[in-house]
């Protein structure tokens, strides 16, 4: 399992999670393995746009100019939620899970920030259509395999 792999590579280095259309899940994944207090500082849920923004500081600038399905917001929401936890990583999760999406901004279009020390990074990962429950699962498990691979040398 990815969260305890996670768990044993942290070395004392701590995590943060900032997320939207996974509700939770990495959060819960990280929590549900004994010892996660070692590593684990938080986790916010930010669904709304006014969440991201209250939350993690996202402008709303951004948000007006892209969208919250974008790497420019998952950028923020990483940033935001490793500035204010303190931890020294923070993943960030945002976007569609479905049923729905547009031309431009697909169902299972998915937004992923990366915020450490050396920098943040992002990707957007599509995984397709497959219903709103596998999209999740599929967002949470890219996620958890982002911040084992920040914590590996």
């Amino acid at each position: 399992m990815t969260a305890r792999a996670i768990l044993k590579a942290a070395r004392g280095r701590t995590v943060a999670t900032a997320e939207s259309c996974t509700g939770g899940m990495v959060a819960a994944a990280l929590t549900d393995v004994a010892g996660s207090s070692d590593v684990f500082l938080w986790g916010v849920v930010t669904y709304s746009n006014a969440a991201k923004t209250d939350l993690l500081g996202v402008r709303t600038e951004t948000l007006k100019a892209v969208g919250a399905v974008s790497e420019e917001v998952a950028r923020e929401m990483a940033d935001g939620a490793r500035a204010r936890s303190g931890a020294d990583i923070a993943v960030s999760i945002t976007g569609i899970a479905g049923p729905g999406g547009s031309e431009h901004k697909p169902e299972g279009r998915v937004c992923f920030g990366l915020a450490t020390a050396a920098g943040t990074r992002t990707e957007t990962v599509e995984f397709g259509a497959p219903g709103r429950a596998k999209v999740r699962a599929a967002a949470r498990d890219h996620a958890l395999a982002l911040i084992l691979s920040a914590l590996q040398p």
